[in-house]
């Protein structure tokens, strides 16, 4: 029986490193029946909401989407689709694995990375809580709770008891934002306790940002709230060549969207020469979801390969290659 999955390849590149990603799945040989939705900077505007019925109703259906860059306005215009997404759907934990690609050349190429970074998704600054005190004075609210930071550092723990992982930084600031990130360091000791076979440590937010460009390779797990949690998992995809090589993935109870964290890029859209690795290790997120290891593992393999051999790579990977050569060659790397 085929899954039934959500695709939403959105604009800009979206459709085209989602086409890629769709042929490789396809050639895994697992069933999936998708349900595709459309969804645009344009159909946004027209709809009036940053997450039409529509597309909301699609992944309450199917309880899982995968999901291509959608172009978001900076400092006006609607608000991310990316958040409305995580709210509606309470994704309360957004889950960005960083490793190192055999054969990418990067400053790092020669450190061997391997982390797992949590993000508290649904509170925080990102709660979208500000006004205007008086004129030219803007006030945003900050919403920690002990619900969502209990919540995030459980399933940080549990993550890291299922996968082997040994140890877990919590990153804050609660040296100067005592009462907010004073209780999300607290809750994050709390569940530590019940863990004792995985070591713990606590790093303020500008010093784990230093230690993660100084020496990367000490890092296993790091768990933060929603806004250094941005942040410092974009710092870290730099790490490793940056947002078009890094998978993400939004988590809930009963929901999971699966997404490429790079922009939609149109000043390359239809020229066949995205990179759709981030979608495609993505997918990979999404196979062990579902509970298909064997074809993540041959998955995980088969691009790595394509990395190792170098010869198929796009431009922005410091090949020559389209879009198409490069799932071509992934695609024949899984035989």
């Amino acid at each position: 029986m085929a899954y039934k999955i959500t695709l939403i390849p959105g604009d800009g590149i979206g459709p085209e490193v989602a086409d890629a990603t769709v042929r490789v799945l396809e050639a895994t040989g697992v069933a999936i029946d998708w349900e595709k939705v459309e969804l645009s900077a344009s159909i946004i505007e027209k709809s009036g909401t940053s997450l039409p019925p529509h597309v909301l109703e699609s992944i309450e259906r199917t309880g899982i989407a995968l999901k291509g860059p959608v172009t978001t306005p900076i400092a006006g215009g609607f608000k991310s689709v990316n958040v409305a997404i995580r709210k509606q759907l309470d994704l309360f934990a957004n889950v960005r694995p960083v490793f190192t690609l055999p054969g990418l050349k990067t400053r790092f190429q020669d450190v061997n990375i391997d982390m797992v970074i949590f993000r508290e998704n649904t509170e925080d600054l990102y709660s979208g809580l500000e006004h205007e005190v008086v004129k030219d004075v803007v006030e945003s609210l900050k919403i920690i709770t002990r619900y969502a930071s209990i919540r995030i550092a459980r399933y940080a723990f549990e993550y890291s008891k299922k996968n082997g992982r040994r140890k877990i930084t919590a990153v804050h600031k609660a040296n100067i934002m005592k009462l907010s990130d004073g209780l999300f360091i607290r809750c994050c000791r709390e569940i530590a306790t019940e863990y004792p076979e995985i070591a713990y440590n606590e790093l303020i937010v500008d010093n784990a940002s230093m230690q993660l460009v100084m020496r990367p390779e000490t890092f296993d797990v790091l768990l933060l709230p929603n806004l250094y949690g941005d942040i410092v998992s974009d710092l870290a995809a730099g790490l490793v060549g940056g947002l078009g090589v890094v998978p993400g993935a939004n988590m809930g109870e009963n929901h999971a969207v699966f997404e490429a964290v790079h922009g939609s890029a149109p000043d390359i859209a239809g020229h066949g020469i995205a990179n759709p690795t981030a979608l495609m290790s993505s997918s990979i997120l999404m196979l062990r979801h579902l509970g298909e290891g064997a074809a993540a593992d041959r998955l995980q393999r088969a691009l790595a390969k394509t990395f190792r051999e170098g010869t198929h790579l796009t431009r922005d990977l410091g090949g020559s290659c389209g879009t198409n050569d490069f799932t071509d060659s992934v695609i024949h790397n899984l035989d």
